[in-house]
Formats: C-alpha cells, sequence, structure tokens
C-alpha cells in the first residue's frame, strides 16, 4: 500500500467515526497529502465504506500528469471540480468548510442533489498533525538544503561590512536552489544591527556593519515540505550585552527543545522556555508564541504558545524559536524544526547555536 493510500485508509476511519458517507476534500495542500498530486487545479472525493473508492478530479491541462501522480484512483476531467464530484457523490457528505467560501457553498448545495452536505472542518489536517516517515524524511533534505546554504553563506565571504540586507536574502535564497531546494519556505529575514528587533523583518537596503547582529530567518522547500531556521550571528566581536542577551536565548531555547515530549502539553512547551527569559527580566521583549508545526505548510497546527491547546504526539514537527528583541539596539531569535519521538526530540536543522562570529 503506498503512503497516500495508507493517508486514505486513515481518513476512512475518521469518516466512519464521524457517520460521514463521504468527504470533498478541495484545499489543494489536503489533495496533495492524500493523492501525490501537485498541480493547481483538483479535488478529491473520498469514499468513506469499504475499500477505496474515491474519485480525483482535475481538468485536461493534467491529464498527463495526474495519470502519473494518481495511477490508483478513479480519475475524472471536468472542471470545476467541486461541482463535478458533487454530483457523483451520495449520503452523507462532509465539506471542508475552513477552505469553501459561501458562494462555493451555494454551489455545491445546487450540484450536489444526492448528498446532504455538512461541515466537516480539518478532518485531514488532523492527519497531517503527525508525520509519516516519508514526510520526515522531505522534511529532513529541506532542513539540510537550508543548513548547506547557510555554510556556503558564511564559507564565500556572503556576510561582509557593506552588503545590504537584500543582498544576503537574495543570496541565500539561491544558495538553498543550489542545494537541492525547489524554492524558499518564504520570504527570508534578514536583519542587521537595530533591525534584528524586529521579529518579521523584511529585508531593505540597510548595510552591515562591524558589529551588528544578524538574524537569518529561512527555510527551503523540498517535495512540498518546508524548513525552518533562525540563527543569529555577529559581525566582528560582539560587546558584552550581545554575548549575554545571546547566551540568555540559546539557554531558552534548549529549555524548550527538551520539553518536547509525547503527552507534554503545548503550553507547557512555551512555558519551558518562556520562563527561563522572564527570570531574566525580559518577559515582555519575547514577543510571540515559542512555535509552530511545519510540513506542506510553514505555518501549521500545533501551535506552541501559551493558549496551545492540546498535546504532543510521537510525529509532530514543529519549531522551538524564543527571541528577545531589545527596540532599537537588536534582537536574538534562535530557531530549530524538530520531530517530536519517543526517545527525545530529533533535531532537523544542524548549523551550530553557538554565536557565530563572522
Amino acid at each position: 500500500m503506498s503512503s497516500y493510500a495508507a493517508r486514505r485508509t486513515a481518513l476512512r476511519q475518521e469518516l466512519q467515526a464521524t457517520g460521514l458517507d463521504a468527504l470533498l476534500v478541495t484545499n489543494l495542500l489536503n489533495v496533495r497529502y492524500l493523492t501525490g498530486f501537485t498541480g493547481s487545479n483538483a479535488a478529491v472525493l473520498i469514499d468513506a465504506t469499504g475499500d477505496d473508492k474515491s474519485v480525483f478530479c482535475t481538468d485536461g491541462r493534467y491529464l498527463t500528469q495526474s495519470a502519473r501522480q494518481v495511477p490508483d484512483l478513479e480519475r475524472l476531467i471536468d472542471r470545476p471540480c467541486d461541482i463535478a464530484l458533487a454530483r457523483k457523490a451520495k449520503g452523507k457528505l462532509g465539506f471542508e468548510s475552513h477552505h469553501v467560501t459561501v458562494d462555493g457553498l451555494e454551489a455545491l448545495n445546487q450540484a450536489a442533489e444526492k448528498a446532504e452536505l455538512t461541515r466537516a472542518s480539518g478532518l485531514v489536517e488532523k492527519l497531517r498533525l503527525v508525520k509519516d516517515e516519508i514526510e520526515i524524511e522531505a522534511l529532513r533534505m529541506a532542513c539540510a538544503a537550508a543548513d548547506r546554504a547557510l555554510a556556503a553563506l558564511i564559507g564565500h565571504g556572503g556576510l561582509r561590512a557593506g552588503r545590504t540586507e537584500r543582498e544576503v536574502a537574495r543570496e541565500l535564497e539561491s544558495r538553498m536552489l543550489d542545494h537541492g531546494a525547489e524554492g524558499p519556505s518564504f520570504a527570508s529575514i534578514v536583519a542587521f544591527g537595530a533591525n534584528s528587533a524586529v521579529p518579521h523583518h523584511s529585508p531593505t537596503d540597510a548595510t552591515l556593519h562591524v558589529g551588528d547582529f544578524i538574524k537569518l530567518d529561512f527555510g527551503a522547500l523540498v517535495d512540498g515540505y518546508h524548513s525552518d531556521m533562525t540563527r543569529t550571528l555577529v559581525l566582528g566581536k560582539p560587546a558584552d550585552w550581545q554575548v549575554e542577551l545571546y547566551d540568555l536565548v540559546a539557554r531558552s531555547q534548549a529549555a524548550g527543545r527538551n520539553a518536547l515530549k509525547p503527552g507534554v502539553q503545548l503550553s507547557d512547551v512555551d512555558h519551558a522556555s518562556r520562563e527561563v527569559i522572564e527570570k531574566a527580566g525580559h518577559g515582555e521583549e519575547f514577543l510571540h508564541g515559542l512555535g509552530h508545526g511545519v510540513g506542506l505548510e510553514i505555518h501549521e497546527a500545533p501551535a506552541l504558545s501559551k493558549a496551545g491547546d492540546g498535546t504532543l504526539s510521537a510525529g509532530m514537527a514543529v519549531t522551538v524559536e524564543p527571541g528577545v528583541y531589545l527596540s532599537g539596539r537588536g534582537g536574538v531569535r534562535i530557531e530549530d524544526t524538530l520531530v517530536v519521538r519517543e526517545s527525545g526530540p530529533e533535531l532537523l536543522t544542524l548549523t551550530t547555536k553557538e554565536l557565530v562570529v563572522v
């Protein structure tokens, strides 16, 4: 059984438990998760009964691609796909209410003459919370591409006085492509000096000076899966306050990583990291949650935050990224992508977390 067939089997079990006869999946990332299809237009009707009687739909542009990527399902070539599949559905039909628009729902109601539409939000995302080993390998490769790109950037003098944030961002993203990435996971954050105190600073023409913090938040995309890593460096000899701030965030990040165990409350992981910073008097300068899930989306469940609801499970892939931001001076964030394991978290981003001086 392929990994996609196994995921559909798990979803059918969820549908049976909720009393649904079928689920109309229209979110393209969920379609990819269940079928392997990577095109820009598709939907899949997951039948809850018996064997895998699911029907995949796309349009004529993807006739050849869909035959290659989705060989194990009945295919329907039509558009719009959601309407075509709704016409085929019978019984109690779930739909992705977190994805379907109000106008889209009206059209589905008109098309689903033999089915009763019912909200079914987040069923596929629930399965996506825990990654299988194929997904984890894709994440591992994405993290490796980012690690190698950063090493190449540093090793070839990419971080030198006079370079702009935009220049470094472009080079970093280019080097990720050189090392196997399909593209960046997101628009890279490159922040020099006082700009490093802005958590999600967008690169500008600001130039790098000796003594500046250099905050790099970036990731690579491989097989549709995203990596996410932040490293904070210094150009030249760091000042005492920079060393102290960096050491504080490093201790906080280690506490968060060490708290990643199956069964632990999401909010407790955030607390383990946050209390290190709060005890040092910088609690108000830790401006965001500790981390987030990562996979087919750069930000997905679970959320590691004060308000995080639920517990960790083995196989979840998450980031741990505490930060302290001193407005007008500079900030430090250290972030890793990790997989929750029974034996302890597996670290996927392997670049050193020692304070690197370039």
